[in-house]
């Protein structure tokens, strides 16, 4: 239809035959594949380092929970960085120092090395390429297909779990834990970093592109359309603020918070104790470490689900659901017996692991806009990083003094019930720049 050709080329919403923030989300979902499935196959090494460093389970959760805390706190001050100057720098050098380490933890020989090491080095430049520095470049990229973009990337993350997981587990059965972790460096060293470097780029802007693949309207009607669809992605709703401070004056910013408070609760003690509690059931290191790969693998089909209903639905909605089902999933491993929880929580608990990264990223954005995006980000991450720590030392705790998780396990479901009722508080139609169109017709 002309008239119809016409009308979309005024308005400048043509797409290019190929937009390159597909490339910067490829990248990006490479580089979750690999420094998120590695980190979390942690919990593989429990056991092994427990027996050949004479340790318990929370001596090494100390350790961990270093990690936790060290990578919650490197998420505001690499966010910071990021809106400054893009994301491109941070993802290149926080994936060379993460290869080079990785080659370093085949020298450690008990915890206080672990700690250092993994616990303060590791950690902290995981927080360069994790979900809230791939969320801060990703929605400079993306508006109308956010939801699913971000899904996608933090699908990386899920099939990272489902490859490297079960994969570095049977290579450590079949050498050493310290060859697994230098094999794990040259991975990363000679994938991901020319990945990063060669493909990243930090925003439409440097390739002369708008977000979404717009195309520039050359009439003066369409350009200022286009000016002030871009002054709006920046602002964000209502809430958008210039200072990133403001933000903590409103409730969305707490509400995001605490869930993800208690998202980080129940992921890090999982990726942590999860393989520990199987054989604590007389269950095989191997077989856990595929039951937590299986998991991370209905994630990615899950996640990507969740994204895009996330552009259709109200993202709050999604991601109580998100945190009512893995409670769900954490009352199973209480419930049933042995293997049968095991499996039961790998099924349930795959539909909801990593849906709360782009909901959470996609409602932040929405709320108080891309400006502050990567401080924002990287505060309601330091919240879901101390949960972890937190949980991880408890959990750990409670194993070496009772020699049973149910206790935690059960504070677990009881947090995501919370966080549920919490996330289902959100005024999304009041505060989101999605429905500011809605917004303005009522009014």
């Amino acid at each position: 239809n002309p008239n119809r050709l016409a009308r979309r080329a005024r308005v400048g919403v043509r797409r290019r035959r190929v937009f390159y923030g597909w490339n910067v989300v490829g990248a990006m979902f490479f580089g979750m594949f690999l420094v998120l499935g590695t980190r979390q196959s942690f919990g593989v090494f429990v056991a092994t380092w427990e027996e050949e460093w004479g340790v318990t389970t929370g001596d090494i959760s100390i350790a961990a929970a270093i990690g936790w805390i060290i990578n919650g706190v490197s998420q505001p001050i690499l966010g910071k960085i990021v809106d400054r100057y893009g994301g491109k720098v941070i993802v290149v050098i926080s994936t060379i120092v993460l290869g080079v380490s990785y080659l370093l933890m085949a020298l450690i020989d008990g915890v206080l090395m672990l700690a250092l090491l993994f616990g303060v080095v590791v950690s902290f430049f995981s927080g360069g390429v994790s979900p809230g520095t791939s969320g801060a470049v990703i929605t400079r990229w993306f508006q109308r297909k956010r939801g699913m973009a971000m899904s996608v990337v933090a699908a990386g993350g899920s099939l990272g779990g489902l490859v490297m997981v079960p994969f570095l587990a049977q290579l450590m059965l079949a050498t050493s834990w310290q060859t697994t972790w230098v094999v794990s460096g040259i991975i990363v060293l000679a994938l991901g970093v020319p990945v990063s470097v060669l493909i990243l780029r930090n925003s439409p802007d440097e390739l002369g592109q708008l977000p979404d693949g717009e195309v520039r309207a050359t009439d003066s009607r369409a350009s200022a359309e286009q000016r002030s669809r871009a002054q709006a992605l920046m602002r964000g709703g209502p809430l958008g603020a210039e200072r990133w401070a403001e933000s903590f004056k409103s409730w969305p910013m707490w509400q995001l918070s605490i869930g993800y408070f208690v998202c980080g609760i129940t992921t890090a003690s999982i990726s942590t104790h999860f393989v520990r509690w199987a054989i604590s059931e007389d269950i095989s290191q191997s077989d856990a470490a595929w039951a937590f790969g299986i998991l991370m693998g209905i994630n990615a089909g899950g996640v990507v689900l969740i994204g895009l209903l996330s552009d259709y639905i109200q993202r709050h909605y999604l991601l109580a659901l998100v945190y009512l089902v893995r409670g769900v999933a954490f009352v199973s491993l209480i419930v049933f017996p042995g293997a049968m929880a095991m499996w039961a929580f790998a099924f349930i608990g795959g539909a909801s692991w990593l849906a709360t990264v782009p909901l959470t990223t996609g409602l932040t954005a929405d709320v108080y806009g891309v400006r502050n995006v990567g401080m924002l980000g990287g505060l309601i991450n330091f919240s879901h990083q101390m949960g972890g720590g937190a949980a991880v030392l408890l959990f750990g705790l409670t194993f070496d003094r009772l020699g049973t998780y149910d206790p935690a396990f059960a504070g677990g479901a009881l947090c995501l019930l919370i966080a549920g009722i919490v996330i289902l508080t959100i005024q999304e139609k009041k505060y989101s720049i999605r429905y500011a169109p809605a917004r303005s017709a009522a009014t």
